[in-house]
């Protein structure tokens, strides 16, 4: 009786892998071998029913546009092409992206996006269900949680109880939050979200990867252990993460670090091999430039990567090793310009860019003076520095979102200039502050910008 047990536990899970329309018919041959007797062989029938009936719904978000932000969209083509690749119908993902790269005036060669140098089209084919101004955080709340939103194609992600949900956003990011073209979504607000879902049996397992910086505080002490929903960040919640591959004739980064490394990892071995925990080691371990995080439900990463990202067999790519040339997120602008200055033909050339890299460098500092002086003008000088030398993850989310939303609004658009992203650990630690209001937070950042 051991042996059958074995071998139906063992016929049982190759078909839940490999041909899940057997697993009927190897429930009921389990049962009529008299093995139900057998208490986990006992549910079989049930959990075939389930596992037959389950489908892949993936969401795909860049939360960016411009060609300085190149990287962001390209990482979100390859991701659709994964899925696609493995079998995922289109009916069952969701794109959401600003689509002003294949067809940039800068882009040499209009409708193709690369990921690396020397790389296929990801761009080819590809679903844009959500573009331009439909590529908001109200939106994609909506989108993820099956709330048609009112534009672009109106997919949801149409989930139920017995379905696999992966997330895949890239994008900048600062404390608590990430952001998008025109706004910003908060970690109280994604975390809210999928707990609505786990509520609402919107899904049986939930895998959700960040790419940003401080991409760790959208879940670091927040997303809930025991909901089902597994998180991996490209940086922990206080470091930043990294943009690579950047390209001279494009003039701009092909890709970020984490998001390259955990996609070529697919391209190299494909979904079959590879568990969610196998995966993530090898990401963590090659991604030198930040530190890759894993939050949340940690009692099925030992699930194979199809059966999140599909089943279908491809031919796996080679892995090409090409220099990573990594730069953190926030100073790509100087990146590229340094790129530039050093590929100069001409000297008029050469000046153009350092006299460019300059003015970047002083709308830097005057990033940093402005939040410098706001935070004088709540503390007063001799508490300036201690406030900005600290980082205190935020508790008062109201006052935090309060802040955040006024500066982005009054100072610099945090969805255009990342670099102002990286301050924003000054508004928390303003709200923290011991017999600080937010009224005095607001009043402040208004009279400074």
């Amino acid at each position: 009786a051991q042996h059958m047990t074995r071998h139906c536990h063992e016929l049982y899970n190759l078909s839940l892998k490999k041909m899940r329309f057997l697993l009927p018919v190897v429930a009921v041959l389990c049962l009529g071998l008299g093995i139900h007797a057998v208490p986990s062989v006992q549910h079989l029938l049930k959990q075939s029913k389930q596992d037959a009936d389950s489908q892949i719904w993936v969401l795909v978000v860049a939360g960016s546009n411009t060609w300085m932000n190149y990287r962001h969209q390209a990482d979100a083509c390859h991701a659709y092409q994964i899925f696609h690749a493995h079998g995922v119908p289109d009916s069952n993902i969701v794109v959401m992206m600003y689509d002003d790269i294949a067809d940039n005036s800068q882009n040499p060669d209009k409708g193709v996006i690369i990921n690396k140098k020397k790389g296929p089209n990801v761009y080819l084919d590809i679903v844009k269900d959500y573009t331009k101004e439909a590529v908001t955080p109200e939106n994609f709340l909506k989108v993820l949680q099956g709330e048609k939103p009112g534009v672009g194609s109106g997919k949801v992600i149409a989930s139920g109880p017995n379905d696999y949900v992966f997330v895949n956003f890239v994008d900048h990011g600062g404390v608590d939050i990430i952001a998008f073209p025109d706004g910003e979504l908060t970690a109280k607000q994604l975390n809210k979200a999928i707990s609505a879902m786990a509520s609402g049996n919107k899904f049986k397992q939930m895998v959700v990867y960040v790419e940003a910086c401080e991409s760790g505080s959208m879940f670091a002490d927040k997303l809930s252990t025991d909901i089902n929903v597994y998180a991996t960040t490209a940086a922990n919640p206080d470091e930043s993460s990294y943009a690579c591959y950047y390209d001279s004739k494009l003039q701009t980064y092909l890709g970020d670090v984490y998001s390259v490394k955990w996609m070529e990892n697919v391209d190299a071995v494909g979904t079959s091999s590879e568990t969610l925990e196998q995966q993530y080691k090898i990401v963590k371990n090659e991604t030198t430039t930040s530190h890759v995080m894993q939050y949340g439900t940690k009692s099925f990463v030992s699930e194979k990567l199809d059966v999140f990202m599909g089943t279908k067999n491809e031919t796996k790519k080679y892995k090409t090793e090409v220099p990573l040339d990594a730069v953190p997120s926030g100073d790509v602008p100087v990146g590229i310009l340094m790129h530039k200055i050093f590929d100069s033909p001409t000297e008029w050339a050469k000046r153009e860019h350092e006299q460019a890299l300059v003015k970047e460098l002083q709308f830097r500092e005057e990033i940093r003076q402005t939040v410098e002086r706001i935070v004088t003008g709540v503390v007063g000088k001799d508490l300036k520095d201690t406030v900005l030398s600290k980082r205190v993850p935020p508790s008062d989310y109201d006052c935090y979102e309060a802040a955040v939303t006024k500066f982005s609004q009054e100072c610099y658009k945090l969805g255009k200039v990342d670099y102002a992203l990286r301050f924003m650990y000054a508004m928390a630690n303003l709200c923290e502050h011991s017999g600080t209001t937010v009224t005095e937070i607001l009043d402040s950042i208004e009279k400074e910008c």
